[in-house]
């Protein structure tokens, strides 16, 4: 891998992006604030070094060949990521604001992150925060490397050196279930009446701790969990069983996400599963990570 930025390559792939967008040579160059000529002969640059033809050219104007097509959604993609590096190191060398990239389970976004968001951009209003979803296995590496200021996710034991945690709120384990299915009617179902139901679990690879859990409290109210699917997301559990492939245990708060043909109701035993877990890497000092966590803390300590 070359350790050298082409920029020309990149100043070639906006040019690129330009006239497949406006499908003319001069008003992509009206758009670039330069010249026809140099365009054109930049582009034939671009497709010689990439040995593609990009455009075809005819009377009736401007139009991507094949090639061109197959390229651009990714050349877009490109160009998002460049203008949102370009924003934030504006802001950071401008000091107008900090960044913040927080990973997140799918809980964790419904209940826990647009609080902290909302009460972090109130007080500092130029903050700039990217969320990401992630699986319970990509925080700590995340965090390690510096892709993560702060992650919400499912831990247990050991994590990390150097990779603090906070314990968050917990939420009461319920079940999803297709709306037509006959405990779907109980107000509270107990989980030993789940003996004989195909389920829908989160993956053990994404979410050991999760998964763990729950098949530990099956065998402790007397069976072993007879397990249909193993899915990404506790969001693919609910559309798995919008789908009629089986029952799901769940946080009593993806109710939220549960579409018509789904409901989802609280276990009879108050059976409580942690939602999230903060963590945060104590090596790397950030600001605003400090503001986040006492926020949390203060919030945890009212409740």
């Amino acid at each position: 891998m070359s350790n050298t930025i082409d920029f020309r390559l990149i100043r070639q792939l906006w040019m690129f992006l330009a006239v497949a967008e406006e499908q003319h040579f001069g008003n992509a160059a009206l758009r670039l604030n330069m010249s026809k000529p140099p365009l054109t002969e930049q582009i034939k640059v671009l497709e010689q070094s990439l040995k593609l033809q990009l455009f075809e050219r005819s009377r009736r104007g401007t139009q991507l060949s094949p090639a061109g097509a197959a390229i651009l959604p990714a050349v877009r993609q490109f160009a998002d990521q460049v203008e949102r590096l370009e924003r934030v190191v504006r802001e950071v060398a401008s000091g107008q604001s900090g960044v913040l990239h927080v990973g997140a389970v799918t809980s964790a976004m419904l209940e826990t992150v647009p609080p902290m968001l909302e009460a972090l951009k109130r007080a500092h209003p130029n903050l700039t925060v990217f969320v990401k979803e992630i699986d319970s296995v990509e925080a700590i590496p995340a965090l390690e490397a510096g892709e993560l200021d702060l992650a919400f996710a499912r831990l247990d034991g050991e994590v990390g050196s150097g990779i603090a945690t906070m314990p968050l709120a917990e939420d009461r384990l319920a079940v999803a279930l297709p709306k037509g299915h006959a405990l779907a009617n109980l107000p509270r179902v107990r989980i030993r009446s789940l003996a004989d139901e195909s389920l829908v679990m989160s993956s053990r690879e994404r979410s050991p701790v999760y998964f763990d859990l729950l098949t530990s409290v099956c065998r402790a109210h007397g069976f072993a969990p007879r397990i249909l699917h193993e899915v990404r997301t506790i969001t693919s559990q609910i559309a798995y069983v919008g789908c009629g492939q089986g029952v799901a245990l769940v946080p009593s708060s993806m109710r939220k996400l549960a579409p018509e043909n789904v409901v989802v109701r609280p276990l009879k035993e108050r059976i409580m599963v942690v939602a999230a877990t903060l963590a945060w890497n104590a090596n790397r000092h950030h600001p605003m990570v400090d503001v986040a966590v006492a926020w949390l803390k203060n919030r945890g300590s009212h409740r």
